[in-house]
């Protein structure tokens, strides 16, 4: 007797959960067959030994999905059934648009694009990117459709099941809390995984999150703003007084239009430190263009970078806002919808067409989108404007990449600004044989030192080639170059591997988080100059040097007039002061800079101003 009271309940629980075990695993599966096209080419075929990027939280995937099954039970059993189909329609409708739209744009949808339309498909490229492999996310409806017809005489009505809706409910979120707990907040797994956490790539992102985790996480964080603040009285009061505190009341200089109606051409230089500037190794300059270039610039050689945790997407936010990161998260990720002053908004009032462009796709580092929405670039080129014909690390060769732009640019309308990064010189600075051009002993070669030597040396030498062939093309003579890192390079990211470099003198081993600014000019006289600054100080420089009047930004920026300041002194990312303050009071002003940066685009100052 009692065994088949034992039988009948065993029955009676595979009654209950056998259905939706069924759907689950198709859900789970469909999410695998995803993430293995994310890192194919096109995304249009299959990799399952790529499909996770680092070792994910497999049991918190799971919990996403059982989280969507435990509603299934609050339904009579043909509800249930119902529900679970619908489910898994909309799953895989969201799955394809997914696809679609990372095949164009390099990230994912969004509800964020939906409440800020600027920012949805930033490229303006089409969305229809259908792939034969894109059947995979409805055949399964084959089945199921068999499935109920041939049990449909046997499935009868039950009741909703309540227990097992809490169950399986609190299991969920039990699953997910003390994963994000043990994962994000205490490091349990000692950096080896991230859950909810926005990694650089959202292919990362994605996969650690699993897809229905990343769209539940998306609408959390888009809908509570995560890192968003509403400004009191008292805030907006304090961040007006500091930048009226910023303002510079002194007579204009000679600097002033300088470069009136020049071309800028913006070259965003990745890992570039100032200590190579001038030096040689082994009796070899390591930037013999650079160091050529200079002889006709600008160049300010006690700039340093103030990057937070964006690193160098916040370059890409100070060089054209002129304003300081946010102190947690990245700016670009957090509040890639703040209004700002901007340096595209500010040449366009001059007449100049505005393009950005990166050799990578448009969704790392969610560049495309702010620079499209809050920076205002006219156009983006991203990764699919170019021929992709080498590739050199995360991108396009920089040789590739500079010499195809030197040809675009004779189309653009002119005056333009035109932004672009570099990125072969990334760490960890593994350039191939044929392109290092510094002849070093072998075993400084392989250390980190003679890596990044060799990376900087080989960007260099593309740099060269590329003004060269905006000066054939005509295009030099009215134009600025402007070159400078996005952020330091081996000091920054191999402080314990440089300890163990031998080379000669002491020059290359202090980390002052110094980057090189150089403003180029083919007529002009170089000039060096030397006030303590840093990448807010850019936009400002740049727009008094074409002629733009300071109260065009002075109340919105928080850079200086590099070429026409009374102040020699800036602030870094962790609050180290650089330079001199004249007084204890603009010492202060410095020490509050990095909370009103934050502030000012948390609580988008310029909307509540």
């Amino acid at each position: 007797m009692n065994n088949k009271i034992f039988s009948e309940k065993i029955k009676s629980l595979v009654n209950v959960i056998l259905i939706p075990l069924i759907f689950g695993v198709i859900y789970m599966l469909k999410s695998m067959v995803f993430l293995a096209m994310l890192r194919t080419p096109g995304s249009s075929s299959l990799d399952f030994k790529r499909m996770y990027f680092t070792p994910p939280p497999i049991w918190a995937h799971i919990a996403c999905i059982v989280l969507l099954l435990s509603i299934s039970f609050l339904f009579k059993h043909k509800g249930r059934i119902r529900y679970l189909i619908i489910l898994d329609v909309l799953i895989s409708i969201l799955l394809l648009a997914d696809i679609w739209y990372y095949r164009v744009n390099g990230t994912f949808l969004s509800l964020r694009h939906i409440i800020y339309p600027k920012l949805f498909n930033p490229l303006n490229k089409s969305l229809f990117r259908p792939a034969f492999i894109d059947i995979l996310y409805f055949i399964d409806f084959i089945a199921i459709a068999a499935m109920c017809i041939k049990l449909k005489s046997k499935i009868k009505t039950r009741e909703r099941n309540i227990f097992a809706f809490a169950f399986t409910l609190v299991v969920a979120v039990v699953t997910l809390i003390s994963s994000y707990y043990y994962i994000d907040v205490i490091d349990g797994t000692k950096g080896e995984k991230m859950l909810f956490r926005i990694a650089w790539a959202p292919f990362q992102t994605m996969s650690n999150m699993s897809p229905l985790g990343y769209h539940g996480y998306d609408i959390y964080k888009t809908l509570h703003e995560k890192n968003a603040v509403k400004l009191s009285d008292d805030d907006k009061q304090e961040i007006t007084q500091w930048f009226n505190d910023n303002k510079e009341n002194i007579p204009d200089n000679e600097y002033k239009g300088k470069f009136n109606g020049k071309n800028l051409i913006f070259i965003q230089v990745e890992s570039l430190e100032n200590f190579v500037i001038g030096q040689k190794a082994y009796g070899q300059e390591i930037t013999p263009n650079l160091n050529r270039l200079i002889g006709n610039s600008l160049y300010f050689n006690n700039i340093h970078e103030q990057n937070n945790n964006g690193t160098s997407s916040d370059a890409d936010l100070m060089v054209n806002t002129s304003i300081l990161p946010i102190r947690q998260g990245a700016t670009f990720f957090n509040n890639p919808y703040t209004p700002y002053t901007t340096l595209p908004d500010l040449v366009k009032a001059k007449g100049y067409s505005t393009v950005s462009t990166h050799p990578e796709v448009a969704g790392n580092w969610n560049w495309s989108e702010v620079h499209r929405g809050s920076l205002g670039f006219n156009d983006i080129w991203d990764i699919s404007r170019f021929n992709v014909n080498e590739v050199i690390g995360l991108g396009i060769s920089d040789g590739s990449y500079l010499n195809q732009i030197a040809d675009k640019l004779k189309d653009v309308p002119k005056p333009f600004y035109s932004f672009m990064v570099t990125l072969t010189s990334h760490g960890p600075f593994d350039i191939p044989d044929q392109y290092k051009l510094l002849n070093l002993p072998q075993d400084f070669d392989k250390s980190i030192l003679g890596a990044y030597f060799q990376s900087v040396r080989y960007t260099d030498e593309q740099i060269g080639k590329f003004v060269n062939k905006l000066d054939q093309e005509g295009i030099l003579k009215d134009s600025i170059v402007v070159i400078y890192g996005d952020h330091t390079g081996v000091h920054k990211f191999y402080p314990a591997q440089l300890k163990q470099v031998k080379f000669e003198g002491d020059w290359w081993q202090k980390d002052d988080k110094g980057i090189p600014f150089i403003i180029y000019s083919k007529d002009s006289k170089g000039e060096t100059i030397s006030k303590a600054g840093g990448q807010i100080d850019f936009l400002p420089t740049v727009s008094y040097l074409i002629g733009i009047d300071r109260n065009k930004f002075d109340s919105s920026t928080m850079g200086r007039v590099l070429v026409n300041t009374n102040r020699d002194a800036t602030i870094l990312n962790y609050g180290q002061i650089v330079g001199t303050p004249k007084d204890d009071k603009e010492k202060k002003h410095l020490e509050d800079a990095l909370k009103i940066g934050d502030l000012f685009i948390r609580g988008k100052y310029l909307n509540n101003k």
